[in-house]
């Protein structure tokens, strides 16, 4: 199964990150269809998608979430670049 690695940057300018198999039931979901957003991303709308990286396994994807979350926001906005 594909899983995508996805960052949105929120209306405040701060970036979030999340692991899907669905890119757009995600988005929309963050953005307020349905109860389903994270808790963060309610707060901090609307969101807009502005990366992607897709991985064979979930396991591989969550990998990278982790390395991401470890960045600094500068490092976060080099790899956006």
């Amino acid at each position: 199964m594909q899983y995508f690695f996805y960052i949105l940057r929120c209306a405040d300018n701060s970036l979030y990150s999340g692991v899907t198999t669905d890119l757009n039931r995600r988005l929309s979901e963050h953005n307020g269809d349905g109860n389903k957003g994270a808790k963060y991303t309610r707060s901090h709308r609307p969101v807009q998608l502005v990366h992607t990286e897709q991985y064979e396994g979930r396991s591989a994807a969550l990998r990278r979430e982790s390395e991401v979350k470890n960045m600094t926001k500068e490092e976060k906005e080099k790899l956006l670049k």
